[in-house]
């Protein structure tokens, strides 16, 4: 199974491609977007070659790597990308929109449409692991449908939301 495209009010998240790379690159630019996940901005090459990778899929064949640009449909312009690795009815999920596109509300539409998405394929579990320190992820999580648990990995409280 492939990620399929879907759509916001103001936003389509379309499928990965390596050709997104150079737009991206400049999307997260801002070393800031790395405060709490770690990791540094990705020149046009280096992430060119990571979404060759993610579009190759997991080598696991029990586990699905899906991954989505979000155009914001008013300019054509990306504003950032949400994903989901998939392992049977379970999704662990993320978000990213550039901090030039940020306090729009774009990461909360992008992933209560998201989750949605997921729930709409037959996913029964979503998470997501967010830094104690990252309010404004934690809203995005909570718009979502996603609530904080006690659990915690590498740092982060494992945040979830289970289909009705």
């Amino acid at each position: 199974m492939q990620a399929e495209p879907f759509s916001t009010p103001r936003l389509d998240a379309i499928p990965l491609d390596p050709v997104h790379a150079e737009e991206m690159a400049v999307v997260l630019a801002d070393p800031a977007l790395y405060a709490y996940t770690g990791g540094a901005p990705q020149d046009p090459d280096a992430l060119r070659a990571r979404y060759e990778r993610q579009t190759a899929g997991s080598p696991d064949p029990g586990e699905l790597w899906w991954n989505w640009v979000l155009r914001v449909r008013d300019d054509g312009r990306l504003a950032g990308y949400v994903q989901a690795t998939v392992r049977g009815e379970r999704a662990e999920v993320a978000w990213v929109v550039g901090a030039g596109r940020q306090g729009r509300g774009y990461a909360k539409e992008a992933a209560e449409a998201l989750v949605g998405h997921l729930l709409g394929v037959g996913v029964r579990t979503v998470v997501a692991h967010i830094h104690p320190g990252h309010a404004a992820s934690a809203a995005v999580a909570g718009a979502a449908g996603l609530a904080p648990t006690r659990e915690w990995e590498d740092g982060e409280v494992r945040w979830r939301r289970d289909a009705p």
